[in-house]
């Protein structure tokens, strides 16, 4: 298939993109590319691609694809607090924006990157794609408001899969460190410490950002009528861990450290446990290899070999908020978070390859 993925160039499409590749699709990356100078290790990957803030995108662009998997947005709560408005902007209007596009052009799958956060307060029960919603954060909500839009599209020639990814973790070109076992790794082998932010006591179901990427390939190349229309929760049912466990785990992979908690610690509402069975029973090519102690120790390794810093992974080197606030101080981003043009015509021609 020719596909064009979103976000390529961020935490989940800087390693599905070589993974698509490897399965024999033709990939193009769509990216407004505000994380250019934040890549971790080596540098993403040498494809056809669009640098295009997803708001902007036109019929033109979308000429020619089988599928959109669509995976750009602001991609944490912080990011989603800093200006709730603008992340109903791109990560709703925007996208359901480009699902009515890709329809319009005559793109048949459509496959967006949702998320288990749409749960929110869920408890310590085991939750399916039949759950009700609880989002407690614009991002959680963008997501569920997304999925009950772009469902209306569907017809016989627009097919829509809602692919609600657990919390992600493992090493990316493009590292975030907001995500709990990342971040635990990242401070246990930078300070010795796993620090904990929170009581420890809340439920997140995990999974690594590799089979995420499986999890589209395997979606991709279902039969149409397994995956029309339907949401799959994406993770691995022994996967679902309290904070406190995950801290274990760290602890237990980095040297030296001890499980420490913030001295404002306290409950999060933000609990919920998933079961992934239904994507394990209808998608039976999606075979997870990850697990947290695999993934942790992956983390650590990539830490060593780059000689990770707290200054790094607490500053604006890879602090998504921290990098987004950087570019606004400079001037090189507006308060919509688009390029300014001077700043875009110059990272057009340090940066950007030719769509093809």
């Amino acid at each position: 298939m020719r596909i064009l993925v979103t976000g390529h160039n961020g935490y989940i499409g800087a390693v599905m993109t070589p993974m698509l590749i490897a399965a024999g699709h033709e990939v193009v990356g769509l990216d407004s590319d505000l994380y250019a100078q934040c890549t971790f290790g080596d540098d993403t990957q040498n494809i056809p691609s669009l640098k295009k803030d997803i708001r902007d995108v036109e019929l033109s662009d979308l000429d020619g694809f089988d599928a959109v998997l669509h995976l750009a947005g602001l991609s944490n709560d912080p990011l989603g607090d800093l200006n709730p408005e603008l992340t109903y902007e791109i990560n709703h209007t925007a996208s359901v924006r480009l699902a009515k596009l890709s329809k319009e052009t005559g793109i048949k799958r459509f496959i967006f990157s949702s998320s288990c956060s749409i749960y929110g307060v869920a408890g310590e029960n085991m939750v399916t794609e039949e759950a009700e919603f609880h989002p407690v954060t614009p991002y959680g909500i963008s997501k569920m408001l997304v999925e009950g839009e772009v469902a209306k599209l569907a017809d016989a020639d627009f097919s829509p899969t809602f692919l609600r990814n657990a919390t992600a973790y493992g090493v990316s070109p493009r590292l975030r460190f907001d995500l709990v076992l990342n971040n635990l790794v990242a401070w246990a082998f930078t300070t010795g410490r796993v620090y904990i932010k929170s009581d420890g006591t809340p439920w997140r179901p995990i999974v690594h950002i590799e089979d995420i990427s499986h999890a589209f390939i395997a979606a991709l190349g279902a039969p149409r009528e397994l995956v029309h229309n339907q949401a799959f929760n994406v993770g691995i049912n022994g996967e679902n861990y309290q904070i406190r466990e995950i801290a274990e785990i760290v602890k237990e992979t980095v040297p030296g450290c001890h499980i420490e908690y913030a001295e404002d610690a306290g409950p999060d509402k933000r609990c919920y446990r998933v079961d992934c069975s239904k994507l394990a029973r209808m998608l039976p090519e999606f075979k997870p290899q990850w697990n947290a102690r695999r993934g942790a120790a992956q983390l650590y390794a990539a830490y060593k070999k780059t000689g990770l810093s707290l200054e790094d992974f607490e500053g604006p080197r890879y602090k998504r908020i921290g990098h987004i606030k950087k570019l606004l101080s400079m001037g090189s981003l507006d308060e919509t978070l688009r390029w300014k043009k001077e700043e875009a015509t110059a990272n057009t021609s340090r940066k950007e390859k030719s769509y093809t």
